[in-house]
């Protein structure tokens, strides 16, 4: 039974053996599933082609959730003070960028200009790697606003920011699904390594396109679906 995401089958079988079946959540409530799309933003955006390359697929993703009844939350990071350690561990270069683009109209506080948001959409600025930390973001309050238990985590970088996020979402015992490809990780293995952990202990990895079925599967996502030409003979 291979994984649609690439994960080692190795690990695919001993999860399937464990638990007698591929995903873990295998059905979604769309109104009470949420979006949760990390850091595009035009500076980090800008510099990486792979997450260009998955606009696309963070737009239809977004579509889906709202037309099923669920909700998009888009998460910008904002840094107004130097974080206490980050130039011992980054270096002053890279942790002076960070710190430059987090600013009050740096690009990192800016959407990127190709992703499809709407009014109704959440919005929320975290002051960390996590959006779900206690006291660094306000997202949990705003989902669990709209009755939310369920998180769609896509955007970047995979194995930092949205790895975690996911696990503090995991930990807040939200049911996590990470989206393998609306996710960009810094270099080949890092990516992978995350699903592959991610999928063996805390949640769910599941391509766009599986995630898009299960919303239109349901009966609230099933209403949206606009009736062929067949069907209305």
């Amino acid at each position: 039974m291979p994984h649609p995401s690439g994960i080692p089958q190795k690990i695919v079988n001993k999860v399937v053996a464990r638990r007698g079946r591929l995903h873990a959540f295998e059905s979604l409530a769309p109104e009470t599933t949420a979006l949760v799309v990390i850091d595009l933003d035009e500076s980090s955006v800008q510099a990486d082609p792979v997450s260009q390359g998955m606009i696309a697929a963070v737009n239809a993703l977004a579509a889906a959730v709202r037309a099923a009844g669920g909700v998009v939350a888009w998460v910008l990071s904002r840094m107004d003070a130097m974080p206490k350690h980050f130039r011992a561990i980054l270096g002053e270069a890279l942790a002076e960028k960070y710190v430059n683009d987090g600013h009050a109209g740096g690009g990192g506080t800016r959407l990127w200009a190709g992703l499809h948001m709407v009014p109704d959409d959440l919005r929320a600025t975290k002051s960390g790697a996590s959006a779900f930390f206690p006291g660094k973001c306000d997202l949990k309050a705003q989902l669990d606003a709209h009755g939310i238990d369920t998180v769609l985590i896509a955007g970047l970088v995979t194995n930092i920011c949205c790895e975690s996020s996911a696990r503090d979402a995991a930990e807040l015992e939200y049911k996590v699904i990470l989206i393998s490809d609306a996710l960009s990780g810094q270099a080949h293995g890092l990516h992978e390594a995350t699903l592959a952990t991610f999928y063996r202990i805390f949640g769910d990895v599941r391509p766009s396109a599986e995630v898009i079925g299960l919303l239109q599967e349901s009966p609230q996502g099933a209403a949206c679906r606009p009736t062929s030409s067949r069907n209305r003979q």
